[in-house]
C-alpha cells in the first residue's frame, strides 16, 4: 500500500509541524504470520486505527515476518505511542480473529521497534527504501 501525500508543514491555532515517522516491528520471534487474511486484516485495522486518530499513513508494507511504516502524526503522539495504539489494536483483533494460528504464539508483537523521524529532505529516501522491501 502506498499512499501519496506531500509533506508540507500543517498549521493548527497554535503551532505549525511537520511530525513523521519511519517504524518497524515484527511478530513474536519474527515468524512469518503477515501473510493472506492475517496481512490484509492487519492493514485494515491500521488503516481504520490510523484513520480515527488523524494519522496519515505515508506508506505501507506488511511483510510476512515485520511491518514498515511511514506516517505522519500530531505533536502531542510520540512514537512510543503511536506504535503502543497500533501494536496493541492489531494485536487485539488479530488474536481474536485468527486464535488457532495465533494462540501457538505467547504474544503478537515483540517488545522491540525501530523508530525513526523524518523529514521533508528523507522522506523520499524512507519511501524508496520501503517500496524496495516490498520489491517494487
Amino acid at each position: 500500500m502506498e499512499k501519496t501525500s506531500t509533506l508540507q508543514y500543517q498549521r493548527d491555532e497554535h503551532r505549525v509541524h511537520l511530525i513523521v515517522y519511519h517504524l518497524i516491528w515484527c511478530p513474536r520471534r519474527r515468524k512469518a504470520i503477515l501473510t493472506g487474511p492475517i496481512k490484509e486484516r492487519c492493514q485494515q485495522i491500521l488503516e481504520e486505527k490510523c484513520l480515527e486518530k488523524g494519522w496519515s499513513i505515508l506508506t505501507l508494507a506488511i511483510q510476512p515476518d515485520h511491518i514498515h511504516l511511514f506516517i505522519r502524526v500530531w505533536p502531542s503522539e510520540s512514537a512510543a505511542d503511536v506504535v503502543k495504539e497500533l501494536k496493541g489494536i492489531t494485536s487485539f483483533h488479530l488474536r481474536r480473529e485468527f486464535a488457532p494460528i495465533m494462540k501457538k504464539m505467547p504474544s503478537t508483537w515483540t517488545r522491540s521497534y525501530f523508530a525513526s523521524t523524518a523529514g521533508a529532505v528523507s522522506a523520499e529516501t524512507i519511501q524508496h527504501y520501503i517500496n524496495a522491501q516490498k520489491g517494487i
